[in-house]
């Protein structure tokens, strides 16, 4: 494999997984997604999140996403959950699982748990007829279509699906709940977005709504 060669599969990987995300805009059922976002902002309890190998990355980025949003969320280990863990899991409770295949022994065993301490259930995978999906109060089917490594198999494109669907839900859970920069600026009072929040940012530069730099 030549240096043309190799960037010709980057070139490709990249179109296909954003052609993935693109789909996603008229796969996904939007009345579910909005459900989603009505039952977290309206929620008395808080959201723990469970998945396993690559969906177990996806689920730890989506509990930092609400948690930078002031949505109470925990990542639950599901290897950890049946020797004591689900402990955290409590009545009013969302609990998401996310599986591609929808089968995932490991999550399939804490539906019934997730039952008995009166939590809700959402499940997020490709097939709304596996065990996940028929068993969820809420099921958001995810569909990313082929993945892009030549066996059809490296969970790339379906998790970037997952991401991008949970970002809409977060973004769309800032307005639900009327987050301000306010709220954002006690909690993320480093870094570059510390900055921007805080006023310390280069005072030739400014960001307009969409967070593009416009210099002055």
């Amino acid at each position: 494999m030549d240096r043309k060669d190799i960037i010709s599969e980057v070139k490709r990987t990249i179109l296909e997984e954003s052609e993935a995300i693109r789909a996603l805009s008229g796969q996904l059922d939007m009345e579910k997604a909005a459900r989603l976002v009505e039952l977290i902002g309206d929620g008395k309890g808080k959201v723990v999140v469970a998945g396993c190998g690559t969906s177990a990355m996806a689920a730890r980025k989506v509990v930092h996403s609400l948690n930078c949003i002031e949505c109470t969320a925990v990542f639950l280990t599901p290897s950890d959950a049946v020797h004591g863990g689900l402990g955290v899991l409590k009545e009013n409770d969302i609990l998401i699982l996310i599986s591609k295949g929808g089968n995932t022994e490991e999550l399939v065993q804490l539906i019934p748990p997730c039952r008995s301490k009166g939590a809700v259930l959402v499940g997020v995978t490709e097939d709304e007829a596996s065990k996940i999906g028929k068993a969820a109060d809420l099921c958001l089917q995810v569909k990313a279509g082929r993945e892009p490594c030549r066996f059809n198999m490296l969970a790339t494109a379906s998790t970037l699906a997952v991401l991008s669907v949970f970002d809409a839900v977060c973004i769309a859970l800032m307005q639900y709940t009327e987050y301000t920069k306010e709220q954002f600026a006690v909690i993320h009072p480093k870094g570059a977005v510390g900055e921007r929040l805080l006023g310390k940012e280069d005072p030739d530069e400014r960001y307009d709504e969409g967070g593009r730099i416009q210099r002055h």
